[in-house]
């Protein structure tokens, strides 16, 4: 497998990432500088580590993982979005701590955005593609664009305040609806 096709895989892959990354930006009123390199390390991670695990199941397990895959992104980026958007519309703004990122919230987001990840590495070891080159890649990849995101997002719930939450939540709602209907129909 060449190098351009390595890199159009980890910028297919790392999309979803990068939206998330985004809405988190979004709703974030101060961004640490911590904030935006734990949700990077950790996509880029798990973007990494998910073709691995993919690659080394092998066939075998294929047919479990693809049937199941879409629904647990679909619902894991769901709940996180309504929780957004709940938090967006309910919550009191001195209870509120948008700036936090915790490590279950960080986790569950990691998993959900890099299960389409685990299916690349089963496809990667029916092609019988070493594994290290586009594990790296992909890490990479993910790692910055996940890091621009948070920081892009940021600037642009600064212009638009709390209303973006919203927006925010939508967005990773609409990126687990994708995933459910590109393995549905």
């Amino acid at each position: 497998m060449d190098m351009l096709m390595i890199m159009l895989i980890a910028l297919g892959l790392s999309m979803d990432a990068f939206a998330v990354s985004i809405a988190h930006g979004i709703s974030t009123k101060r961004l640490p500088a911590v904030n935006a390199l734990k949700m990077a390390i950790s996509f880029g991670l798990f973007q990494a580590v998910m073709p691995a695990l993919g690659w080394l199941a092998g066939l075998s397990w294929r047919g479990f993982i693809s049937g199941v895959d879409h629904w647990a992104a679909f619902g894991l980026l769901s709940l996180i979005g309504c929780k957004m958007i709940y938090e967006s519309v309910y919550a009191k703004p001195s209870i509120r701590e948008p700036n936090s990122l915790s490590i279950s919230a960080l986790l569950i987001l990691s998993i959900a955005t890099s299960i389409d990840a685990l299916a690349v590495g089963l496809s990667f070891a029916f092609l019988e593609v070493l594994i290290i080159t586009p594990i790296m890649v992909i890490g990479t990849v993910t790692f910055l664009l996940s890091y621009a995101g948070v920081c892009f997002g940021n600037r642009l719930g600064r212009a638009f305040k709390n209303r973006i939450e919203i927006i925010g939540g939508l967005v990773l709602i609409s990126i687990g609806v994708k995933i459910l209907l590109e393995h549905l129909v």
